[in-house]
């Protein structure tokens, strides 16, 4: 197995005992793995994603539904997808 597929392992075991509790606040719709955007651009970092209806300053949250940077060693982004809906 290689790094990166080591890494993807490691990034799978914290989605799967962390995934309830990050959906479980408010504005998150989503958490999957996939590669961190910086200014809207990918970059090639695997990381933990937490996908959020709006991004909010931090400032406005309260400090339940903060998420974040890094869970069990794994780097968190948090990217911004809109309404997620059955269609």
């Amino acid at each position: 197995m290689n790094e990166q597929q080591e890494r993807i392992q490691r990034i799978q075991a914290v989605k799967s005992a962390h995934e309830a509790e990050l959906l479980a606040k408010a504005n998150v719709v989503g958490v999957g793995i996939g590669f961190r955007q910086q200014q809207q651009t990918r970059t090639d970092d695997v990381v933990l994603v937490v996908l959020v209806e709006q991004k909010v300053p931090f400032a406005q949250l309260a400090p339940e539904d903060v998420i974040p940077s890094q869970i069990d060693g794994v780097a968190v982004d948090v990217q911004e997808s809109g309404r997620i809906a059955p269609q």
